[in-house]
């Protein structure tokens, strides 16, 4: 486990090699994916130590002199969030409970905001999903009571809406199964 994430989203898929590249070779960080996103875009994530993954995206940063959507780095990450982005929770029927929502403009901000989430709120994180038929847009599903929901949601929401990235914030009390159906 890493201890800090760091992601730069690019607005040119070219640029995104290109920003790859200099944050590989910038410190020692595992790369943890470099894709193409919805719409056009590219995204890097890098792991491994606080200082590395700083050093990493400060690099990309630089090599991306223009054209940056969003880039983030989140020292002491939350452990929940990594299996969350690549769909590896499994939530069983007991677990669902109330839903929460938090929709971002941005992959990088739908990630921070999970971070933030599952801290705040006694809840399962569940699914982290980035940018991939969406149109650049990321989500954050969680579940569990709804006062934990609730701070979740708040916590999560609130660090997309300070970079000017929160969409919107749903808490849903008590979803009918179906909503989780995908996920059970």
């Amino acid at each position: 486990m890493a201890d800090a994430v760091g992601m730069v989203e690019c607005s040119s898929i070219a640029m995104g090699f290109e920003v790859e590249d200099a944050m590989l070779k910038a410190a020692e960080v595992q790369l943890l994916v470099a894709r193409t996103i919805c719409s056009g875009k590219f995204l890097v994530a890098v792991g491994g130590k606080v200082a590395d993954v700083q050093s990493s995206v400060s690099a990309g940063l630089v090599a991306a002199s223009e054209g940056i959507i969003d880039h983030i780095v989140i020292p002491n990450i939350h452990p929940a969030v990594l299996p969350a982005i690549t769909g590896s929770v499994e939530l069983k029927p007991e677990e669902a409970r109330a839903l929460g929502i938090i929709e971002t403009f941005s992959a990088a901000s739908a990630v921070e905001a999970a971070d933030a989430a599952v801290k705040a709120g006694s809840v399962t994180l569940f699914r982290v999903h980035l940018a991939m038929a969406l149109g650049g847009k990321g989500f954050v599903l969680v579940t569990g009571d709804v006062a934990g929901c609730r701070a979740a949601v708040e916590a999560g929401a609130q660090v997309a809406a300070e970079h000017g990235l929160l969409v919107n914030r749903v808490v849903i009390p008590g979803p009918r199964r179906e909503l989780f159906r995908e996920f059970i």
